[in-house]
């Protein structure tokens, strides 16, 4: 046993130096799940409303990929709201509806029945989309009336007032954030 003592030593110390690090890195990885993905970090996105001149009115920061645009129905007077993810590739997907009243929904969206929503959430009523409906840019009517209002994280940024003065025609996108 003597002789093997001191051979392959810094090969031995070499291969566990690796091992330590590849556990350290799996530990890591597995505590950050946006590490997870080849390594990379998860992307940050934000939402971006732009004017007809693309000009950016607002940006937003969106921590948890979901927002909804919440608005006043021009003809029933009640309120509705879309509410949507953003993939992987910054598409805005279109998760589910809901409404304070539920001929919204079957008028409105191809949607499955609308079922009361659970405790807690503003709308009444809600619905799920029967198709994926993936958007690379959504163009919004921003106008006094409809009361179009980006909901982030329980915050709500009213879209109607950047449309003054100009194009009541808004442009919303997920973008990279810096």
């Amino acid at each position: 046993m003597d002789r093997w003592r001191g051979r392959g030593g810094p090969a031995t110390a070499a291969i566990f130096a690796a091992a330590v690090i590849l556990a350290v890195g799996v530990v890591v990885v597995g505590a950050r799940p946006e590490l997870a993905a080849l390594g990379e970090p998860r992307r940050a996105w934000q939402l971006v409303v732009r004017a007809n001149d693309e000009s950016v009115l607002l940006s937003v920061a969106l921590p948890e990929d979901r927002f909804a645009l919440r608005y006043r129905n021009s003809i029933y007077g009640s309120v509705a709201e879309e509410r949507f993810t953003v993939n992987a590739q910054g598409q805005m997907v279109l998760v589910e509806v809901a409404a304070d009243d539920p001929v919204v929904l079957d008028e409105y969206y191809r949607a499955s029945r609308p079922t009361v929503t659970v405790e807690g959430d503003a709308r009444p009523w809600r619905a799920v989309p029967d198709a994926p409906l993936l958007l690379d840019q959504l163009p919004l009517a921003a106008t006094p009336h409809g009361r179009r209002t980006l909901i982030v994280e329980d915050e709500a940024f009213p879209l109607w007032p950047l449309a003054e003065g100009g194009a009541p025609t808004l442009l919303l996108r997920a973008e990279h954030a810096l």
